[in-house]
């Protein structure tokens, strides 16, 4: 009897798999508590490199069914997401992405919209990426300022020191780093 796993994951910690979880029992698949996956890291992360997926891995059966929610769950990248299908293929294990409309990634229909998908959602990264250096010329040749605006100008940290205040003291007053009042204690 086969038995069903989830993999959910999310990319930040202020982000929770629950919505994950939901849409899976929506969806009508009962899955053991004990047989959800759940963790937190980038999808940029090859799968084979993240520990929640390796803990998977090592429980993962033939016969067994495991689901994701979208394709993206399993990687970023068309090649670690095929990598990794493969893989789980190999194993005996099927895939289902309910994204897909339940389909099995480790049917032929399902390998060929998987790499499809995939590479269409790396083009789009690439192209995200190449947007977002472009902005990012086109503001530096413009002389705007890169990065997080400064809590705190050069000013006045020299102020804070003129008044006799130590280089921690002035981190703690200005709700700043020891390393950045570092940077900025001219004398």
């Amino acid at each position: 009897m086969s038995r069903t796993f989830l993999y959910a994951r999310v990319s930040t910690a202020d982000q929770t798999t629950a919505n994950q979880e939901l849409e899976v029992q929506a969806a009508g698949f009962a899955v053991a508590e004990h047989r959800v996956f759940s963790e937190t890291i980038s999808g940029s992360v090859a799968a084979g490199e993240r520990p929640g997926f390796q803990k998977l891995l090592e429980r993962l059966e033939p016969g067994d069914v495991l689901i994701v929610t979208k394709l993206d769950r399993l990687g970023r990248n068309a090649m670690d997401v095929r990598t990794t299908v493969e893989l789980l293929a190999d194993r005996g294990v099927r895939v289902h992405c309910l994204a897909l409309g339940g389909v099995d990634l480790t049917s032929a229909a399902g390998k060929m919209t998987m790499q499809v998908l995939s590479a269409v959602a790396e083009f789009e990264r690439d192209l995200l990426i190449e947007r977002t250096q472009a902005g990012l010329a086109r503001a530096k040749r413009a002389g705007q300022p890169l990065g997080r605006p400064s809590k705190a100008t050069d000013g006045e940290v020299a102020a804070h020191r003129d008044a006799g205040m130590s280089q921690s003291e002035v981190a703690r007053h200005l709700g700043i780093s020891l390393s950045t009042v570092k940077r900025r204690w001219k004398t």
